[in-house]
């Protein structure tokens, strides 16, 4: 009786002095590719940040080093004269007002969009309807009309509303813009939520409201978060239909504010700009940085639940 002899396994490549063996090809090439995708990653980054760096550097130096030609990365002389520019008023519409209207405007308008756009993205994701698609088309097309051409007809309509120079005008406005971006994403989110949910829980005992509260909505919060970001970042940095419709010093909107510093007499005070323009970026992460735990959060919940 004869007996085969297995096949012998290739032998691992003995270890060097210091007990380490050395690395296939394959993973010498994925070791490359791994430290060129982080240092694509670094310059996306770098990138990316510098805007921002360049911002606060010029606006804690003085206005006569923002016109020199060598650029200067750090301030030789540190200043917060800038700031106080910018919080004192001097000669223009104050700050604080500018920032009341824009944060009242900024969280109406997302409030407003998120209640409207969810009940329309369930209504054509949960429900079968005559004109659903056309409905559907019809937010598409919208979103592809530039706000530009809608800005004669939109101040004659305020207008005739008597509703100029007011936070409800500039509301609606703006509701008006966001609400058709707001109700095609949350269509996404809602319809990426399988309707075999609600349907266990309702097996489960649940009522058909209870299902959707307790089953389905915790999985719509990063959806609803996410979108909340979008709105509110185009409602508090939009420019042209706020200048259109807030024209009075005492209901501009931060955007608009930051424009009275450019001026056709005098020499346009860069550095205030620049500090302006980095107060108007605090609320923008604040707020950021509040909803982002509540993005997470909000995920993990609705996955143990569901």
């Amino acid at each position: 009786m004869t007996t085969t002899a297995a096949p012998l396994a290739p032998l691992a490549p003995p270890p060097d002095r210091g007990g380490r063996r050395p690395s296939s090809p394959a993973r010498r090439r994925r070791r490359a590719v791994d430290v060129l995708l982080g240092a694509i990653a670094v310059l996306v980054f770098v990138c990316s940040v510098f805007p921002v760096y360049w911002m606060i550097n010029t606006s804690l130096m003085p206005n006569n080093e923002t016109r020199t030609l060598v650029p200067n990365f750090v301030p030789s002389t540190f200043t917060w004269r800038n700031y106080e520019t910018v919080l004192s008023g001097a000669g223009r519409a104050d700050f604080l007002p500018a920032l009341a209207n824009s944060a009242t405007v900024t969280l109406l308008t997302v409030g407003v969009c998120l209640i409207f756009a969810f009940l329309a993205a369930l209504a054509v994701t949960r429900f079968r309807f005559r004109g659903r698609r056309a409905f559907v088309l019809t937010i598409l097309v919208v979103q592809m009309i530039p706000g530009e051409a809608m800005i004669i007809s939109t101040y004659r309509v305020l207008d005739g509303w008597q509703l100029l120079n007011t936070i409800a005008g500039l509301t609606l406005v703006y509701v008006a813009t966001v609400l058709p971006f707001t109700i095609w994403t949350l269509r996404g989110f809602v319809n990426g939520v399988p309707i075999e949910l609600e349907e266990a829980a309702m097996i489960d005992g649940c009522s058909k409201s209870g299902a959707f509260w307790r089953v389905t909505f915790p999985l719509l919060a990063p959806g609803l978060v996410a979108t909340g970001v979008f709105g509110f970042i185009q409602a508090w940095n939009e420019f042209l239909l706020a200048l259109v419709v807030m024209s009075r010093p005492e209901s501009m909107t931060l955007p608009v504010w930051l424009r009275t510093f450019q001026q056709a007499t005098t020499t346009t005070n860069w550095a205030a700009i620049m500090a302006g323009s980095t107060l108007m970026a605090i609320p923008v992460i604040v707020f950021f940085l509040i909803v982002q735990g509540r993005m997470t959060s909000g995920l993990v919940s609705g996955a143990v639940k569901g």
